[in-house]
């Protein structure tokens, strides 16, 4: 059975990626990562599956905090190697004044879980992850960090946000590099516009519909897929602003 560690598992898109994990049979254990105590949602479910999902203290901007989680997650895992881990854990600002508005403070900020959070996460479980089985990554990026769609997103006032995920992108592409032909699978996914505390009301898709094509994604992985950006596939909206045709996006 195959091992997950999520990021930011105490709300939205992680949230539900564990809640569909639990429902899927070739699922061994799950380690929810999130900053704080589990809020009620989270605590429910590994209230009712005490023997599967396991919560596990994070902050992915503190890097003796995340070495203290892989520490953790190894003691759970009895000497075995974790299959799959999510890099989920996000935040962002809006500009609307523009760019030039976007303070240093709030640009380090985003910086520093979006991106340098990512890489303190990998860095601590990549002994895990060599030992594992599937050694899959996914990194939870954004269509908004894509460069050739920047004119498409153009109307987005998150500045900071698209920065970092950009720079995810590269720090993904980077990994990949190191760990090609050695059956790694570092795999950029942007699971859509979801309404979520993150992504607001007036988001394209429920959470439901984008963490269940992202579940598809990361099950389906492959070395084969090592490096790439891919988008989430929505039939009908493959010509939709977000693009949801399950392709690769352009960097």
């Amino acid at each position: 059975m195959t091992s997950y560690a999520v990021t930011g598992a105490s709300r939205g898109i992680g949230l539900e990626l564990v809640t569909q994990l639990l429902k899927d049979r070739s699922v061994g254990k799950i380690f929810a990562l999130s900053r704080g105590e589990p809020p009620s949602a989270l605590q429910s479910l590994v209230s009712s599956h005490s023997q599967q999902l396991y919560h596990v203290k994070a902050s992915v901007d503190d890097t003796e905090s995340v070495q203290q989680a892989a520490r953790e997650v190894e003691g759970k895992l009895n000497g075995q190697g974790l299959d799959v881990l999510v890099n989920n854990a996000g935040i962002q600002t809006a500009n609307p004044g523009g760019t030039k508005t976007v303070s240093p403070e709030d640009m380090l900020n985003v910086l520093n879980v979006n991106v340098v959070g990512v890489q303190r996460v990998i860095a601590a479980f990549l002994p895990l992850i060599e030992k594992g089985k599937e050694k899959k990554v996914i990194n939870v990026s954004s269509t908004l960090g894509s460069i050739a769609w920047v004119d498409k997103f153009a109307r987005g006032p998150v500045q900071a946000y698209k920065i970092s995920k950009a720079a995810l992108n590269m720090l993904n592409a980077q990994y990949a590099l190191d760990h090609a032909d050695t059956g790694f699978t570092f795999l950029a996914v942007s699971p859509g516009w979801l309404k979520t505390d993150l992504g607001g009301q007036y988001a394209d898709l429920d959470p439901h519909v984008g963490v269940a094509e992202l579940k598809r994604i990361i099950l389906e992985a492959s070395p084969a897929q090592n490096g790439k950006f891919v988008n989430i596939h929505v039939p009908g909206m493959e010509d939709a602003h977000g693009h949801y045709d399950g392709g690769e996006v352009p960097w």
